[in-house]
């Protein structure tokens, strides 16, 4: 395991410093006890739910490896984490800009018996320059996930591996059958409660699940300012849009129904 540094949320230059450098920065105290609290809650259901319809081997990212849609932001445990005070100043400085948007919030989660993950990027290169001179890589941030951890991450239970600094690379992602020990073993163990905001373009991966728990992961999604997707559906019901905060209901200004 590398020697990832753990930040207060109060150390906004720091934060902001480790994660231009490394494309994803780990983040302390983010949460209040009692939004850990109802943020576990409504994991437990969801994840019940979701493995009451699908067994483990039709998981939707692999064997015993699931992910929840983004359309969990209509719910108040996962739209909670929208506007929260401890990670927004982050993202602002992030992007020098309060004109960010949110686009979604969903999460993952391993069952025991998963397996590693290959390592991947979670943006594909839209830019699609016929002169290949400018890539997705080439650019600031486009596309941040803020991960929400509903358990403590260990080594045994499937935690997330990350590759520092590969958010700006051009290089290839090796396949999991050439991918260097190191790599392998470069996973973020932290306590639940710990946040990770990421570039999505940073090379990641899940790892095996040896133990006998779930291991769960919340998510919120950002895009740049002057960012978009091809496609952001209106995902966020009114009813609940009507719940949050007036700075998350700019936030989410482009995925609330009509």
């Amino acid at each position: 395991m590398l020697d990832f540094e753990v930040i207060s949320h109060t150390e906004i230059d720091r934060s902001v410093s480790v994660f231009n450098r490394d494309g994803f920065v780990i983040i302390r105290d983010a949460l209040a006890p009692d939004q850990l609290a109802l943020a576990q809650s409504g994991t437990r259901r969801e994840v019940a739910n979701q493995m009451a319809e699908i067994p483990v081997e039709r998981a939707n990212r692999g064997y015993a490896r699931y992910s929840f849609n983004q359309q969990r932001i209509h719910l108040p445990e996962w739209y909670q984490l929208i506007d929260l005070p401890t990670i927004l100043p982050i993202l602002e400085q992030v992007w020098g800009s309060s004109n960010y948007i949110c686009i979604g919030a969903g999460g993952d989660y391993s069952t025991p018996g998963a397996k590693i993950q290959p390592l991947h990027s979670d943006l594909s290169d839209l830019l699609n320059d016929p002169l290949s001179q400018v890539k997705i890589q080439d650019i600031p941030t486009p596309y941040v996930a803020v991960n929400f951890l509903m358990a403590e991450f260990k080594a045994i239970n499937g935690a997330i591996r990350f590759v520092p600094g590969t958010h700006r690379s051009r290089k290839p992602i090796p396949k999991l059958e050439d991918e260097p020990d190191w790599m392998k073993s470069s996973i973020v163990c932290a306590p639940a409660g710990t946040v990770i905001i990421r570039d999505v373009r940073c090379w990641h991966g899940g790892t095996a699940n040896n133990s006998d728990k779930i291991r769960p992961m919340l998510d919120v999604l950002y895009l740049a300012p002057w960012f978009r997707l091809p496609h952001m559906n209106k995902i966020l019901s009114r009813s609940s849009y009507e719940n949050v905060s007036p700075r998350a209901q700019s936030l989410c200004r482009f995925i609330v129904e009509y």
